[in-house]
């Protein structure tokens, strides 16, 4: 059931979007093939693409007659299909904690726009934006580190006492800051490198790095 899965990335294989399915595809042990569109060139809105892509973005997974778009999604179609207890889940099992790993997820998609455009995830893995941020970017900035002061205890351990999918969008994001050396407390220093260290992120940036 499981060995015809394909992910569409784009080429540079930079988004944390896409990320997050991938690490959520290699935390359940799933064999899967990566394709890569040009999203540069347009490919992604070339008539071959958007018969796959409801959306003609990145992530798309196809898998079998399938082909679902959005990563929220495809992680949602993932997690209820390749099931505890024969895959590991990559939500907490308590239904207030993954309620609440939903919601972080969904806010660093929707929120922070400022800081997504000054920090791309590029200065995670080639080289550091030496602009300051402008006032929005602060602001956005100011934000998710207090939000990151909240959930991250002092060790800077995972989220909700175990790694969950949520560690890794919310420690990508944390990382756009860290990475491009731009001042962020301890404690979140040490929760982005434990959560950088994890096979399935580290991983996916050595694709990056190609």
């Amino acid at each position: 059931m499981a060995s015809n899965i394909i992910l569409y990335t784009n080429s540079e294989c930079s988004s944390p979007y896409v990320l997050s399915v991938y690490a959520t595809l290699v935390e359940k042990g799933l064999p899967f093939e990566i394709k890569s569109i040009d999203l540069a060139s347009g490919e992604n809105l070339a008539p071959e693409y958007r018969r796959i892509s409801l959306t003609s973005r990145v992530p798309t997974l196809v898998h079998g007659e399938l082909s679902l778009s959005e990563s929220s999604a495809i992680i949602e179609y993932l997690e209820e299909t390749f099931a505890p207890p024969g895959f590991p889940s990559v939500f907490p099992t308590d239904p207030q904690q993954r309620a609440r790993a939903r919601q972080i997820q969904a806010w660093v998609r929707s929120d922070l726009g400022a800081l997504r455009e000054e920090r791309q995830t590029t200065v995670i893995y080639d080289k550091r934006n030496p602009q300051p941020l402008s006032e929005a970017g602060r602001r956005a900035a100011d934000k998710l580190l207090a939000v990151a002061d909240t959930l991250i205890d002092a060790q800077g351990g995972d989220l909700f006492g175990s790694w969950s999918i949520a560690d890794v969008d919310f420690s990508v994001m944390l990382n756009r800051l860290h990475a491009n050396g731009d001042p962020v407390p301890e404690k979140i220093r040490r929760y982005v490198d434990r959560q950088s260290e994890r096979g399935c992120v580290k991983s996916w940036w050595a694709l990056a790095r190609r």
